[in-house]
């Protein structure tokens, strides 16, 4: 008996896109039981800055469980190759957005975030730049939409140094600290520690600029 075409569900395409990033996620875990697992961590961490899926905490968390003691060295590794290809992204945005940046935005359905961005600079200045690279939308359209937008350079890069530094070395600190049993608690919790982080950080520049005055 014929059959017509088969038709594929909004379920069925939502299966699919689950899966793939499910085997990226398990193909970068795979990194961490071979000798290259740190030369992986800074290649992913430098191409998530820019068009990468899957964020590097996964290979980070598996690296620090590994190794606690070498916690706060990936956390430093992690955080050089990623600002190095927030750079990337940057440029992407600043020379090149319609033919690699705005595929990119599209891909992640991004132009929503862009636009928050760009309000959040235009109100807040650096500090918008700062909740934006902090908080947990995409690093890499933060950094394409820096460049889009032409935000200060230096004001970007300052942001991404102190937004990386804080994602990549809460995790690594919590676990050197607590332990391969604080995974799940990151697993779990890690959007809403990023937004206690920001706070806290915020918080901490308002108290100097206030106290030195």
């Amino acid at each position: 008996m014929h059959q017509g075409p088969i038709i594929e569900t909004s379920s069925d395409i939502q299966t699919k896109s689950r899966n793939w990033v499910r085997r990226i996620y398990d193909w970068m875990l795979g990194w961490a039981e071979t000798p290259y697992g740190i030369y992986a961590l800074a290649i992913l961490a430098f191409a998530e800055s820019s068009f990468f899926p899957v964020p590097p905490d996964v290979l980070l968390i598996a690296l620090a469980i590994g190794a606690p003691k070498k916690s706060l060295k990936f956390a430093a590794i992690c955080t050089l190759a990623s600002v190095i290809g927030g750079i990337a992204g940057y440029y992407i945005g600043y020379g090149a957005y319609e033919a690699i940046g705005k595929p990119i935005v599209d891909a992640y359905n991004g132009q929503p975030v862009m636009d928050r961005i760009s309000m959040w600079y235009t109100q807040y200045g650096f500090w918008g730049i700062l909740i934006a690279a902090i908080t947990p939308i995409p690093y890499k359209i933060f950094t394409i939409a820096s460049g889009v937008f032409t935000f200060h350079f230096g004001e970007f890069l300052l942001a991404s140094v102190i937004g990386r530094s804080i994602r990549f070395f809460a995790v690594a600190g919590l676990i050197a600290i607590f332990g391969p049993q604080i995974k799940s608690f990151i697993d779990k919790y890690f959007n809403i520690l990023s937004i206690i982080f920001t706070i806290l950080l915020i918080g901490g520049f308002i108290f100097i600029k206030f106290a030195t005055h």
